[in-house]
């Protein structure tokens, strides 16, 4: 059995290096930060939802559409939860999220790094690659550390998430420097920026709703939940799941607005009935009151200021036509978007390795035999829920897998 160097020591490194081991490989992991898993720690507000047992093809993206379930299909939820069980950790659902009874991120990582250490994978960290040339006997790495040779190397140096700074020497770079096209890096997961000046006034207000976000006037996504309002834009769980598309979209130059819908349980006819109800049970209120108890009060005091209708007028002598504006800005309100939040604030990123160079069903580069990729540096990314984790298990154990068994 030969050796195998892996390049990045998060998540899908570490299952690569334990799925690698674990047939028989002598496997080294090389990680640029001083301990592995850093960013693991941090997964599910230091919690880790390390997979989800809602699993089908719609919850992850790639610009190549069926490669992430090919891959996934192979070690899914079921084998993830098999593998940390046998590694001590105890499932705990949380409507099919789930995360580890412990309730700590830690749990995962320290099951991980003694499953590595009892494989006896050698791990170097504070080693920074800066150069991966093939050669005729595998692979020579240039590190921080000095020369390293490799029979075969698996890259999973992750993205630009959680980073301060976009690295010059990234796995990214690796992959374009060896010939891979890499497809444009954005942030996902994220929060949105928007244009308009009156998010100061409603900024900390959170609410049930529907986000959904238009590119150049055709729909790109849309999610339901709890939308956070800020300071400069939208986030909540909601505007995650709809942001790698809005930030794809901006990066192509596209113009993106999203569309907010305060009450999408409701058809619009129910909703405009629902409202007039509502008027004719108080009808002497004032504008100001009879929004009491429906919505929270920094949203219906901006809704009023926008519909330019006095707050002191009678619920019962609004016409049809400020009803129509009312309900307008509750089910439709428009606001631009202009960018989002830096990546050392997103969860993940949207592009990566094109995944159109790469054998779908082994992770083994189609430009150079020998080397393979796993987990985010690749262009997949998943749903927020525990998703973008189980991309770095299932692509960590198939990397790692078919690298072992190249090597034999």
């Amino acid at each position: 059995m030969g050796n195998i160097t892996i390049v990045g020591g998060g998540a899908s490194g570490l299952m690569a290096a334990a799925t690698a081991a674990a047939a028989g490989a002598e496997v080294t992991l090389i990680e640029q930060n001083n301990r592995v898993g850093k960013k693991l720690l941090s997964t599910g507000n230091g919690r880790c939802n390390y997979t989800n047992l809602r699993q089908e093809p719609s919850c992850y993206h790639s610009e190549t559409p069926s490669f992430p379930w090919g891959i996934v299909s192979q070690f899914g939820a079921s084998e993830t939860v098999a593998f940390f069980r046998e590694l001590g950790i105890q499932p705990k659902s949380r409507e099919g999220y789930l995360y580890p009874n412990s309730d700590q991120a830690s749990s995962v990582l320290d099951v991980l790094r003694m499953e590595c250490a009892r494989l006896q994978v050698k791990v170097r960290t504070d080693c920074r690659c800066t150069d991966i040339r093939p050669v005729k006997t595998g692979f020579r790495l240039k590190t921080s550390s000095g020369m390293v040779t490799a029979g075969r190397v698996i890259l999973a140096s992750g993205s630009f998430a959680s980073v301060s700074a976009e690295s010059g020497d990234s796995g990214y770079t690796l992959a374009k420097r060896l010939g891979h096209r890499i497809v444009p890096v954005v942030p996902a997961l994220v929060q949105l920026k928007c244009r308009e000046d009156f998010y100061k006034s409603i900024s900390g207000v959170r609410v049930m709703g529907e986000v959904a976000v238009y590119a150049d006037g055709a729909c790109i996504g849309r999610d339901r939940g709890e939308i956070q309002l800020t300071g400069y834009g939208i986030s909540g769980i909601p505007v995650f799941q709809v942001s790698g598309a809005a930030a794809a979209a901006l990066h192509e130059g596209k113009s993106v607005k999203a569309v907010l819908d305060f009450m999408p349980e409701l058809e619009w006819e129910a909703f405009l009935a629902f409202l007039k109800e509502r008027i004719n049970t108080r009808p002497e209120k004032t504008l100001e009151e009879f929004f009491v108890g429906l919505f929270p009060k920094k949203l219906w005091d901006l809704w009023i200021r926008l519909s330019r209708i006095p707050r002191s007028q009678r619920a019962g002598d609004l016409n049809d036509g400020q009803i129509e504006k009312l309900a307008g800005l509750i089910r439709r309100f428009e606001t631009q978007v202009t960018g989002t939040n830096p990546f050392s604030q997103a969860q993940v990123c949207r592009g990566g390795i094109d995944t159109r160079e790469v054998d779908p069903k082994t992770l083994e580069s189609r430009l150079v035999p020998g080397l393979y990729f796993a987990g985010e540096i690749l262009d997949v990314d998943g749903l927020c829920g525990g998703y973008n984790l189980q991309w770095a298990w299932s692509s960590g154990h198939v990397s790692g897998k078919e690298a072992a068994h190249a090597e034999a």
